[in-house]
C-alpha cells in the first residue's frame, strides 16, 4: 500500500525518477482507522525522490512507515526544559451539539475564538456556549461563524459530505498542482554539501501543514527565513516544534515601508510558502503572478483548506475542520460523540506534499526555466488518505510506540528557550541524510535578512 500512494503523488506531478525508495512496513500502525501510515510513507518517499534529483550523488531512500505514521503528530514528542508544552487546544475549541448532530469550532486563534462567541452571544464560557449551539442548526452555525469571520465545520458523515458542492470540487481537483506561471531562464541550484543548500525559502504559514512544508526543506539544507508579524496570532511555544531548523522575523504588512522589506526579500528568494487565507497576500501585493514579475524564476507554494474551486473556495480551513465536515471525525468517534483522529494526518501529509512539490518545481526550473506554482488543499489531502481505504485490525493497538523504539528517533539540541527534546527526520537518505543545522528560536528573533552567501 505505502508503494502504490507513492505511485499516485508521483502521478499527481507528473514526475518521473529514475531513483527507487524503499518503505518498510505499512498500516496499522496506531489505533487507526485511515492508512495514514501510508500515506505519510508515499508522501515523504517522493519527496526522496525530488530531493535526490536536485543532488550530484546518487543515494538510496528508505523510509520506515512506522516512523512515518508517529512523524503525523511530531508536536506531540517536543519537551522545552524536560517539560511538556501547554496543550495545543483553547479551552473553547472543539465538538459542540446542535440540534441536528455536531459541530467543531476552531478557537485556537483569538480572532476566530471571538468570532465564534459573537454569533454565540455566550462569551467565553464553555457551558453557556454549548447550551446556545443547541438552539442552532448544524449548516447555519457553521454558515454564521465563516461569515462573522471564524472557522468551524459542522460534523457529517462521509455519505453526507459526498453530497456536498464541496465535496465534488475537492474531487475534481488534483492532488498536487504545479503549474508554470512566467518566465525565466533555466536555473541550477548551486553545487552544496545538502541537495537543498543555497536554496532561500520564505516560509509565510501558520500552525502545522504549511510550516512542515518549509521545515520539510530545511531538513535537507535551505535557509529558511519564517515571515510573521506581532498582531496575528501564533501557536506559541508549539511554534518551536515547526520552527526547527529556521531563522524568524517580523514583517507588518499593514505598513508600506515594511511590505518593501518583504519585496526585497523576495528579490533573493527562490521559494515563497505561504498558508494564509486565499486572497489575503494577494490583496497586499504578493499573489503568485506578482511575486513572479518580481523575482523571475521563484517557485511559490501554496496551502488551503478547499483547493481554487468550489463554494468553500474562499474560506478558512484546518485538519480538525476538514476532518468534522468530510466524515472522519464522524467515522472516528462513536454514538455518543465525533472524535478527531490521535494524529493530524491531513496537515503533516499535505505539508510533505507541498515540499515535494517545491522540489519538483526546482528541477523543473533548473531543466526548462520559469516560475512555478505548487497547489495543495487539505480537502483534497484528505479525501486522498480516505480513499487509500481502511483497516480492519486497528483495535487495541498501543497509543505509541514502545519506548526502545521510539527512542533512536528523537533528538535534543539547544535553543534560546532552553534544552528541547524533538523527533528527528524520519525519511532516509543514504548520501544526505536530512537534519537540522538551526535550532528553533522564538517569532521575530532575527533581523529580515539573508543570511550571506
Amino acid at each position: 500500500m505505502p508503494q502504490a500512494a507513492l505511485q499516485e503523488v508521483l502521478k499527481a506531478a507528473n514526475f518521473h525518477s529514475t531513483g527507487t525508495a524503499k518503505i518498510v512496513g505499512d498500516d496499522p500502525v496506531l489505533p487507526i482507522r485511515y492508512r495514514v501510515a501510508a500515506a505519510a510513507s508515499g508522501a515523504l518517499a517522493a519527496l526522496g525522490l525530488a530531493v535526490t534529483q536536485l543532488h550530484e550523488k546518487p543515494q538510496r531512500i528508505h523510509v520506515n512507515a512506522r516512523a512515518a505514521a508517529v512523524s503525523l503528530r511530531s508536536n506531540r514528542y517536543l519537551r522545552v526544559n524536560g517539560k511538556p508544552p501547554p496543550p495545543v487546544w483553547d479551552p473553547m475549541s472543539g465538538f459542540y451539539p446542535v440540534r441536528d448532530g455536531w459541530i467543531s469550532i476552531h478557537c485556537n486563534f483569538v480572532n476566530h475564538r471571538q468570532a465564534a462567541a459573537r454569533v454565540l452571544g455566550a462569551g467565553e464560557d464553555r457551558a453557556r456556549a454549548e447550551q446556545a449551539s443547541r438552539g442552532w442548526n448544524g449548516e447555519a452555525l457553521e454558515d454564521a461563524i465563516h461569515a462573522a469571520g471564524g472557522c468551524a465545520g459542522y460534523v457529517r458523515s462521509h455519505e453526507t459530505w459526498g453530497h456536498h458542492a464541496q465535496a465534488h470540487a475537492v474531487a475534481a481537483q488534483p492532488l498536487l498542482q504545479i503549474q508554470r506561471i512566467g518566465d525565466a531562464p533555466p536555473g541550477l541550484l548551486k553545487k552544496n554539501f545538502r541537495p537543498l543548500g543555497g536554496v532561500r525559502v520564505l516560509d509565510l504559514t501558520r500552525v502545522l501543514a504549511g510550516p512542515t512544508c518549509a521545515k520539510s526543506l530545511a531538513e535537507h539544507g535551505a535557509d529558511v527565513l519564517k515571515i510573521s508579524a506581532a498582531h496575528l496570532p501564533d501557536n506559541g511555544v508549539m511554534d518551536l516544534d515547526t520552527g526547527i531548523g529556521k531563522r524568524s522575523a517580523r514583517i507588518d504588512l499593514r505598513d508600506g515601508n515594511q511590505i518593501s522589506v518583504l519585496q526585497n526579500l523576495v528579490r533573493n528568494a527562490d521559494v515563497f510558502v505561504q498558508s494564509y487565507r486565499p486572497g489575503a497576500l494577494a490583496a497586499r501585493g504578493f499573489s503568485p503572478e506578482a511575486l513572479a514579475e518580481l523575482r523571475p524564476g521563484i517557485i511559490c507554494a501554496s496551502l488551503s483548506a478547499w483547493g481554487p474551486s468550489g463554494p468553500w473556495s474562499a474560506r478558512r480551513g484546518f485538519d480538525s475542520v476538514v476532518q468534522a465536515v468530510s466524515g472522519i471525525a464522524h467515522a472516528n468517534g462513536d454514538a455518543e460523540k465525533p472524535r478527531l483522529l490521535p494524529v493530524s494526518a491531513i496537515d503533516y501529509v499535505s505539508g510533505y506534499l507541498m515540499a515535494f512539490g517545491v522540489c519538483a518545481a526546482l528541477a523543473r526550473r533548473a531543466r526548462e526555466g520559469g516560475s512555478w506554482l505548487v497547489r495543495v488543499a487539505l480537502a483534497r489531502v484528505g479525501k486522498w488518505i480516505v480513499d487509500r481505504g481502511i483497516v480492519s485490525d486497528y483495535k487495541g493497538l498501543p497509543e505509541d510506540l514502545p519506548a526502545a523504539e521510539l527512542e533512536p528517533l528523537l533528538g535534543e539540541m539547544d535553543c534560546p528557550e532552553g534544552r528541547i527534546r524533538y523527533l528527528k527526520p524520519v525519511l532516509g537518505l543514504s548520501a544526505t541524510p536530512p537534519h537540522f543545522s538551526r535550532p528553533p528560536v522564538p517569532l521575530g528573533y532575527h533581523q529580515p535578512a539573508w543570511t550571506s552567501g
